[in-house]
């Protein structure tokens, strides 16, 4: 039967034990039993902490998050994602250039996905922009966030770091992988906090973030860690990103990295490019659409 790891109380239908919300080892029956054990539990806490958080880290995030899908084929799409798709404002998809193409030879010039007509009015689609931020539309919020780190070209938009941060920060509560990932790269090259910026790239790359997971392989690389950066580098690798590949070679060559762990990032990386494409995106690619 469950005991308080302080008192030694039985858990019964009047005593209701809590596990430790740490390291899920030990149970008590209230606070100030937790609170009296903490010195002496403090020390196997951390340990099983950290253990808890490395299985999280090296389990979760292993597949790409919905936005780096194309809602029309239903595809990954390759990186780098800018180039091979883009973002209409009208209904903040992402649609890859294979759809488009495909869309524009059956005549249809509207969005593919929602079917709101293109614009080239610079204030129409500040409305349009305007109208998904006002819905809360947490990837609307996060590109009119980077708007504001590069400068809204065609937006108007004037460079405003303190303004994306402010914006990123609000499209991350809302559930938006991308502003995550930005922030942490905010905080490693603007604010240079690296502490902040790995925590945030960790809680980017569990949720699938192909960038983040690539990055915090290239930190753990730079700390020394390179059974770290394997791992995360071939999740990333499994992901599509050759950039991680290329930096497994990297460890190989280094003698850091086995032949066979190389050749395992490269089928991994060969499997999700495989996965990406089509006879439209074929097509588009072929055509420089």
């Amino acid at each position: 039967m469950d005991t308080c790891a302080n008192c030694g109380k039985r858990g019964s239908d009047t005593v209701t034990l809590k596990k430790c919300n740490a390291c899920h080892l030990v149970k008590y029956c209230g606070v100030d039993c937790q609170k009296a054990h903490r010195k002496e539990h403090k020390k196997v806490c951390k340990k099983r902490a950290a253990e808890l958080k490395e299985e999280r880290l090296y389990s979760q995030g292993l597949e790409r998050p919905e936005g780096d899908f194309c809602p029309i084929c239903t595809l990954a799409i390759p990186f780098p994602m800018d180039r091979y798709s883009s973002i209409n404002v009208c209904c903040m998809k992402r649609l890859c250039k294979g759809c488009v193409m495909a869309a524009k030879k059956r005549g249809m010039f509207d969005c593919p996905f929602c079917r709101t007509p293109y614009s080239n009015n610079n204030a129409a689609m500040v409305a349009m922009f305007q109208v998904r931020v006002g819905k809360k539309d947490p990837e609307a919020i996060a590109q009119l966030g980077y708007k504001h780190y590069h400068g809204g070209g065609n937006l108007g938009l004037r460079i405003d770091i303190r303004k994306a941060i402010e914006l990123w920060k609000e499209a991350a509560e809302l559930g938006s992988v991308k502003a995550l990932y930005n922030l942490a790269l905010s905080h490693e090259v603007i604010q240079a906090d690296q502490a902040k910026a790995i925590q945030l790239y960790e809680k980017a790359a569990m949720e699938g973030s192909t960038l983040a997971r690539h990055n915090l392989g290239m930190v753990a690389g730079e700390n020394g860690n390179f059974v770290n950066s394997y791992k995360h580098l071939l999740i990333s690798a499994n992901m599509g990103l050759k950039e991680s590949v290329d930096a497994i070679k990297g460890l190989f060559m280094r003698g850091l990295a086995t032949k066979m762990q190389y050749a395992e990032a490269m089928r991994g990386y060969q499997a999700a490019v495989e996965e990406t494409k089509s006879v439209d995106r074929d097509d588009a690619e072929r055509l420089g659409f």
